[in-house]
């Protein structure tokens, strides 16, 4: 019931950002304290009782459940940003879209040898995203205990690309 509460909360917004997509909009859900908190301890039921020293969100909607997570969890929360934006040493991974390629990076002292890092995003689409989180950890000498997200878009091959982690998700689409 709790997940049928959230996915009824779920806007769809035809052709946005671009013509033929439905755009999940998450905000109702962001907006409604109750609605965020049941999102928040029905994404934290797949890691309780799970040693975790550090979540990794990634830009920019990972840093919203992430950073609560984190919180919750009582373990440390580092952000995994767009190219350009962390003000110290850092280490990039580039990877594929649709049209083109973009880059995430990692603070260098983000993560230490052997630390059980979870990673949070909103959404699992191609995948391509939380695999470049992921090997930004692990060449950090990071262990990833899993990789949690909000959305994933099913008919896209999100869980392939990200096959030989453990992946969970709240919705399903």
């Amino acid at each position: 019931m709790p997940v049928a509460t959230l996915k009824s909360a779920v806007r769809d917004v035809p052709d946005f950002p671009q013509e033929g997509i439905i755009f999940k909009d998450i905000t109702p859900i962001l907006s409604s304290p109750d609605l965020f908190n049941l999102a928040i301890e029905q994404m934290l039921g797949d890691v309780c009782g799970s040693k975790i020293d550090k979540i990794a969100g990634v830009d920019a909607r990972g840093f919203i459940f992430g950073s609560v997570m984190a919180d919750r969890l009582k373990c440390g929360f580092v952000p995994v940003r767009k190219a350009g934006k962390l003000p110290s040493d850092s280490i990039s991974e580039s990877y594929s879209l649709e049209y083109g390629e973009a880059t995430l990076e990692l603070h260098k002292d983000a993560i230490q040898e052997g630390e059980s890092v979870l990673i949070v995003d909103d959404l699992l689409a191609t995948g391509g995203t939380a695999k470049a989180a992921a090997a930004l950890v692990e060449r950090l000498g990071g262990k990833i205990h899993s990789i949690s997200f909000f959305i994933e878009l099913g008919f896209l091959p999100g869980r392939e690309t990200l096959a030989g982690y453990p992946v969970n998700s709240l919705l399903q689409y």
